[in-house]
């Protein structure tokens, strides 16, 4: 029989916890894009809003989150944590598969966790506009919705192949009042830089993240806004792993492995860290799986250095995993995932041997969403589909081994509006993109010591 474990809203977390208080080795300093030297908080100030900086450099351990913006995480929290029974059932494997549905939410993914309290910070600030970019749409959605609960005007710089791609998640946007410009865009200096030199160019999330950053900083009513990557961002998402907590303690297990989908770091850092924090603060092991593209591997192939977080070199140069800001990632369906950089908690726990990583080709990701579909009645994300074929893996490997592993996954969307991606699947027209070392070193081995 199916398990699905269901919290009252009362169990919705208070605070959302910050790994950074308990990592032995703290990430290191952001650093000004001009001077290269650390990072004053009011350098970021005509940027970001003042509560959001004073959380992306906290070291605190908890964050009191305020009550109007868990009175706005009713509408769709706590989320179910369900076994994957039917999953299970055909792998015929002896591990134990939960995985948490964040696809329940009004956008349809877990980003709507970090939306809510960015455009709540923003709004108390006195701030009227918000600039944002978005790969697959899921983070422009999101804010979208959180920006018309606030009465904040929103510009929306979505990458364009997910622009063609994805239409509805457009609309979606649009239905919620935001402006949505396909990216790279003639309303920028940044976009019209890029298109001067290739008018064809589908886009990527860093161009998007430069012409938002540019937008931003032109009004100063108007402030930028990030869904992934950022500390403060993963802060937000560890209501993921905190509901996920009081769940497996209910089901009466204890994961032996937690594995999310990566991009920027959102939705993994928010189902693990919560866990994580026990290794580091009780001994207590535990495997933690990142699950990128094959075609996007930053933590399997990038390095580690000093990089912006934008192509055009307009924001804070960060400590992380980097293909190289100038990488231009295929055209995968998995818009989300299509970044250069990982965020840099999450880059210091990798340097650091505390999490692993699998990077997943295409065609493998969906042949997971379609058995997923089939087994537990779920189309999800084609992100989400990442940590699905990650989990498949270990069970297979539980299977082989006849050892029982419990593994916990985020869904951390479903995939109605990306139907587009599961017709090329199923018609055979889908393809995996492959990358040479020589393809990576391009803009890898380029990257100058910015620092």
């Amino acid at each position: 029989m199916r398990k699905k474990i269901i919290l009252d809203e009362n169990d919705i977390p208070k605070a959302w916890y910050n790994i950074v208080s308990d990592m032995e080795t703290k990430p290191l300093p952001p650093l000004h894009p001009a001077t290269k030297q650390v990072l004053n908080p009011s350098d970021l100030e005509p940027i970001f809003a003042k509560e959001l900086i004073n959380q992306e450099l906290s070291r605190e351990r908890w964050i009191e989150i305020p009550e109007e913006v868990r009175n706005l995480y009713k509408i769709w929290r706590p989320t179910p944590l369900v076994r994957a029974t039917g999953l299970e059932k055909a792998l015929d494997t002896p591990a134990h598969i939960y995985f948490k549905n964040e696809g329940v939410s009004p956008v349809g993914s877990h980003k709507l966790n970090s939306a809510i309290p960015q455009a709540y910070y923003n709004k108390a600030q006195g701030i009227k506009r918000l600039t944002t970019e978005t790969g697959a749409g899921q983070w422009g959605a999101a804010l979208s919705f959180a920006a018309s609960i606030f009465g904040l005007g929103l510009d929306v710089y979505m990458v364009k192949v997910s622009y063609e791609q994805k239409p509805y998640r457009r609309i979606m946007m649009q239905t919620w009042g935001a402006t949505v410009f396909a990216s790279p865009s003639n309303t920028t200096n940044a976009g019209r830089s890029i298109l001067a030199k290739d008018p064809d160019n589908s886009g990527s999330l860093g161009i998007a993240i430069s012409e938002a950053v540019e937008k931003s900083v032109q009004d100063d009513s108007t402030r930028y806004t990030l869904g992934s990557v950022l500390n403060h961002v993963v802060l937000h998402q560890t209501v993921i792993g905190l509901e996920s907590e009081k769940q497996m303690e209910i089901a009466g297990e204890y994961p032996d492995i937690v594995i999310g989908c990566f991009g920027g770091g959102s939705n993994f850092s928010g189902i693990s860290f919560p866990f994580l924090r026990h290794q580091l603060t009780e001994g207590k092991k535990i495997r933690v799986i990142a699950a990128e593209p094959a075609s996007c591997p930053k933590l399997t192939k990038g390095v580690f250095e000093y990089d912006f977080g934008d192509t055009v070199g307009l924001t804070p140069l960060l400590p992380m995993y980097t293909l190289g800001h100038d990488f231009q990632p295929a055209d995968i369906h998995a818009g989300g995932l299509r970044y250069h950089g990982a965020g840099t908690i999450v880059s210091q726990l990798h340097k650091d041997g505390l999490i692993e990583v699998q990077d997943i080709p295409q065609l493998e990701t969906f042949e997971a969403g379609v058995l997923f579909a089939n087994t537990e009645g779920i189309i999800p994300a084609p992100e989400s589909t990442h940590a699905i074929a990650s989990a498949i893996r270990e069970a297979k490997i539980a299977k082989e081994e006849g050892t029982k592993k419990t593994i916990l996954f985020n869904l951390s969307g479903h995939g109605l509006i990306d139907m587009t991606a599961y017709d090329q699947f199923i018609s055979g027209t889908m393809k995996n993109f492959q990358l040479s070392d020589e393809d990576i070193a391009k803009t890898r081995d380029v990257l100058e010591k910015l620092a």
